[in-house]
């Protein structure tokens, strides 16, 4: 047994050293811009290894220069809580599990009734052909700004348990250590809005040839309903879902509360 407790301790030491680098890394965002994030890093690697060069835009504005409206857009879109919780919406949280769970119940159920349709098939032809799997529907949300921004900033991209309750830990700690308008300032200037497109600043000038201080209500919350698949949508231009639910987000910026 002294083998497993050695590695257990180690474990735990090198957990606890990690939320310290962490503690670390943030504390000094009181003062220092972050330079990058590891989710850029990442996609910087992969648009230069994937493509014929690396296009990349990005462009730092001070909280106070980027526009109110875009501010309010992204919050009312993203996180319409996000003023008043501690970096975790719980009630969100719960209603997208309940999401999640009632998609899996539904593929379930589809799932039955196929199987219940299709004829039975021989066995030779049965490892020939595949039989038709229904999927649940991905269903996002439940994820607060500040919890993207620990993603964005810290974390891998993977779907782990543990990179998840990582992702809670560095929620709490953004909040204890940032304003809501530093942690608020820092989602907005490297968050992504395209390929190779990152921050307020590079997005409203890609799209709409102006700076980020200078966009109008519809041209922020186009922006802002991007963001759950900016390069899905960045091909979409004329979407009439991203003009419907633009033109709903904009109607209601005025509900928004800033932090």
């Amino acid at each position: 047994m002294k083998p497993l407790w050695r590695w257990l301790v180690l474990a735990a030491v090198a957990l606890v050293l990690l939320q310290l680098y962490f503690v670390v890394r943030i504390a000094a965002m009181l003062v220092i811009d972050p330079q990058s994030t590891a989710f850029q890093r990442s996609e910087a690697w992969r648009i230069g290894t994937q493509k014929d060069a690396l296009r990349w835009r990005q462009q730092w504005l001070p909280y106070d220069q980027i526009s109110s409206k875009l501010k309010r857009a992204v919050i009312a879109s993203e996180d319409d809580g996000f003023a008043n919780h501690d970096g975790v919406d719980w009630n969100a949280l719960e209603k997208a599990w309940e999401r999640n769970a009632k998609a899996e119940e539904q593929a379930a159920k589809a799932q039955a009734r196929l199987d219940a349709r299709s004829p039975p098939r021989a066995t030779a032809n049965a490892a020939k052909t595949p039989a038709k799997v229904v999927k649940a529907p991905k269903v996002v949300g439940g994820s607060t700004i500040t919890q993207q921004l620990a993603k964005n900033l810290f974390l891998s991209g993977e779907r782990t348990m543990f990179r998840k309750g990582q992702e809670f830990v560095l929620a709490l700690l953004l909040e204890a250590v940032l304003s809501k308008e530093r942690i608020l300032e820092i989602y907005l200037n490297n968050v992504e809005w395209g390929e190779g497109v990152f921050g307020a600043e590079a997005a409203a000038r890609h799209y709409f040839r102006k700076s980020a201080a200078q966009l109008s209500s519809y041209e922020a919350a186009r922006l802002a309903v991007m963001l759950p698949r900016p390069k899905y949508f960045e091909k979409l231009p004329n979407s009439s879902y991203v003009a419907g639910r633009a033109a709903r987000i904009a109607g209601r910026l005025d509900g928004a509360e800033l932090p």
